[in-house]
C-alpha cells in the first residue's frame, strides 16, 4: 500500500537537494515513489510548487499528436495541433493523480517562511537504507499516512546519527 510521507527542511534549497537524493534513490532501486511535489516558502510568504509529474503538460503534449494526426488526415494539421493540445491539457488538469493539490497548497502555507517541504507518495521503500540517505537533510516529520507506531519510528530513525 502506498503511503504518504512529508519532511519539512530548514531552508529553502534542501527540498531541492533531497529530490536529486530520491531520484538517485528509486534508479538504485531502493525506493519507488509514485509522486512527489516539492514546496518552497519563501521569506515573502509566497509558495513555490513543483511537483514530478504535471497531468496538464503531458495531456497537453499527447493532445497534440492526436491532434496533429487527425488534422493530417483531415488536411488542417495547425489547426488540429492547437485543439489537441488545448483539449489535452484540459483533459490532463481535470485527472490530476498522485498527491491532492489543495494539500499541499495548504501546508505550504503553513510551513515557515525561508523553508521547504517535500512531499513523497512511497510505493515501496528499503527502510534502512532510504533512512540513512535522507539523514543527512535533517528532515523533520510533518505528516504522514503511516500508523502513529510506524510514524514515530521514521522519526527516530531520520534523528539518529549514523554509526
Amino acid at each position: 500500500m502506498a503511503e504518504l510521507i512529508v519532511l519539512g527542511f530548514k531552508d529553502m534549497t534542501t527540498a531541492d537537494e533531497a529530490v536529486i537524493e530520491l531520484d538517485q534513490m528509486q534508479k538504485e532501486a531502493l525506493i519507488s515513489v509514485a509522486d512527489w511535489a516539492r514546496v518552497i516558502r519563501r521569506q515573502d510568504g509566497k509558495v513555490d510548487i513543483r511537483q514530478a509529474h504535471s497531468p496538464a503538460a503531458a495531456g497537453a503534449l499527447g493532445g497534440t499528436f492526436w491532434g496533429l494526426l487527425f488534422g493530417l488526415i483531415f488536411f488542417v494539421p495547425l489547426f488540429g495541433a492547437v485543439i489537441g493540445a488545448a483539449m489535452g491539457a484540459m483533459t490532463g488538469a481535470l485527472t490530476d493523480v498522485g498527491i491532492d493539490d489543495k494539500m499541499i497548497k495548504q501546508l505550504g502555507q503553513q510551513i515557515v517562511p525561508g523553508s521547504s517541504a517535500l512531499f513523497i507518495f512511497v510505493i515501496q521503500a528499503t527502510g534502512d537504507k532510504v533512512t540513512d540517505r535522507m539523514r543527512r537533510f535533517e528532515p523533520e516529520v510533518l505528516r504522514t499516512s503511516l500508523s502513529n507506531d510506524a510514524e514515530e519510528k521514521l522519526k527516530q530513525a531520520l534523528k539518529t546519527p549514523a554509526a
